[in-house]
């Protein structure tokens, strides 16, 4: 049959196929708690593997990779999204391909390695927050969060740096030179995008945010791309002052697609202001500028 005579339907059922196989292929054994087992002629999980540690058939995901034109439950996709480790995002995709809606994305730090949070934590005073490709914010230490304030308060689904910048009066207010930090991250969103532009994590997003904010519309419409980069930021904090913090992004990998951003103060002065917040934090209070 010729691409040209698929259904939507079909067009799905081959989608799904070849995006399982892809996962598959990519998680070794010894990740998936498997015990090695010599030369493979093919990279990654077999389909067995992948049906045994998921708890079903090996024909019916077969059939899956085959894109049969079967049925599968969210409880067996949830177990077939944690056997292949699928990120959130690769989830909803999990979801969306096999016909089912789109789960509600988990933005906690389960899938963040423990070393990491440890790390994160431990880099206080210095803010840090860990995002992944579309932005959305995974984790921070307690001096992040009183830096930009309220993330705490926000529901999974606000926790995302494009929401916050475009809908967050406070968090514009405390972005000195919020214009250019705006127009950077939406450049590099639209670069990220190019690699993500059918998921519908991603494409609703930026509907979402065409509805809600005129600004990021008018600097979507730019069509402008941007390269990750490292610069200094402004932060106008209401209790303790004017910051100017060394922004420096570090990635995990391109195929996990996270990155640690961390916040490092320039002078004294902003030193002696970010422990203040890290002692705010102890006490629920900034002491004093």
């Amino acid at each position: 049959m010729s691409a040209e005579a698929l259904t939507d339907e079909q067009v799905r059922r081959r989608e799904l196929a070849s995006f399982l196989r892809s996962r598959r292929e990519r998680i070794s054994p010894e990740q998936a708690g498997l015990p090695p087992t010599g030369r493979r002629r093919t990279p990654g999980l077999r389909r067995e593997e992948v049906a045994h540690l998921a708890g079903m058939g090996v024909t019916w995901y077969t059939w899956l990779e085959q894109g049969r034109d079967i049925k599968v439950s969210e409880q067996v996709l949830d177990a077939i999204a944690a056997t292949l480790r699928l990120d959130p995002y690769e989830r909803a995709h999990l979801y969306t391909l096999a016909g089912h809606p789109e789960p509600p994305v988990e933005r906690d730090s389960a899938a963040i390695p423990r070393a990491v949070l440890v790390m994160v934590r431990r880099l206080e005073p210095i803010p840090a927050a860990v995002i992944n490709a579309r932005f959305d914010l995974l984790a921070f230490n307690r001096t992040y969060e009183r830096l930009v304030g309220g993330v705490d308060d926000l529901p999974p689904e606000d926790r995302n740096w494009l929401v916050l910048m475009f809908t967050s009066p406070r968090w514009r207010a405390r972005i000195l030179d919020w214009e250019d930090a705006a127009a950077r991250l939406v450049g590099r969103f639209r670069a990220g995008m190019a690699a993500h532009a059918a998921e519908s994590g991603w494409k609703g997003l930026v509907r979402r945010l065409r509805q809600e904010s005129p600004d990021f519309g008018r600097l979507w419409e730019r069509h402008e791309v941007r390269g990750p980069e490292n610069f200094t930021k402004h932060f106008l904090h209401p209790e303790v002052g004017l910051l100017t913090l060394d922004y420096t992004q570090l990635s995990f990998g391109e195929r996990s697609g996270m990155k640690l951003a961390t916040y490092t103060p320039v002078d004294e002065e902003s030193w002696a202001k970010v422990r203040l917040l890290q002692e705010s934090v102890e006490t629920g209070e900034v002491s004093g500028r």
